[in-house]
């Protein structure tokens, strides 16, 4: 069980880390644009499941052995690089259509999420450094404190990023009636995708 006062010290810190924008929130936001609400909230929920999988690994001390890695932080790390960058050509290979977002199924928005969250190593070094400062070894259990404490970090996230990627689908449908202004989102949806690819391509280690 994991101690109400350690809960309560946790749940403003968890709120603050989601309402900060970031990759993820970047990500569903370019989806919202490309694709609309819909898919825009399965890839939420799928960079949910992503934090869920690093909150996992972190439990049972993979994190450290990424952080004590170079290669294998480098190896994710440009992985996700490659991935990002694949999104951001089929964003440009793909064209919106006048009138709508580009269809997309919420299956493949879903892995989309999944994936761009599990190649960025730094979640899981994020976890590591920020969830056990709430888990009390005393109690026992502390892989189950991990997951209760990153299921709750996970749905504030879900939430969260599902909002932002409501309101550009909404502002991405609403605008997509010009030719003009659905390429540009075209080009917004890809350059967002390719903005994270160079932030992850430039990230540090610590």
């Amino acid at each position: 069980m994991i101690d109400p006062l350690q809960l309560l010290a946790f749940l403003p810190a968890a709120i603050a880390l989601n309402l900060t924008p970031g990759a993820d929130m970047m990500f569903c936001l370019g989806q919202g644009l490309r694709a609309g609400a819909r898919p825009a909230v399965a890839a939420s929920a799928g960079v949910a499941a992503g934090v869920m999988v690093h909150v996992a690994l972190a439990g049972i001390g993979v994190g450290a052995a990424v952080r004590a890695l170079p290669w294998l932080f480098d190896a994710i790390r440009w992985a996700g690089v490659a991935y990002l960058l694949w999104l951001a050509g089929a964003a440009l290979r793909h064209p919106l259509r006048t009138g709508a977002p580009l269809p997309q199924g919420s299956a493949r928005a879903f892995r989309q999420g999944l994936v761009v969250n599990l190649t960025n190593p730094k979640v899981i070094l994020f976890v590591l450094a920020f969830v056990p400062q709430f888990v009390t070894p005393a109690d026992g259990g502390v892989l189950g404190q991990f997951l209760i404490l990153g299921t709750l970090l996970a749905a504030g996230g879900f939430v969260v990023n599902g909002i932002v990627g409501i309101f550009a689908g909404g502002l991405g449908r609403r605008l997509a009636g010009s030719a003009r202004v659905a390429r540009t989102l075209n080009y917004l949806s890809a350059g967002i995708f390719g903005a994270l690819a160079l932030r992850l391509a430039l990230m540090e280690r610590t």
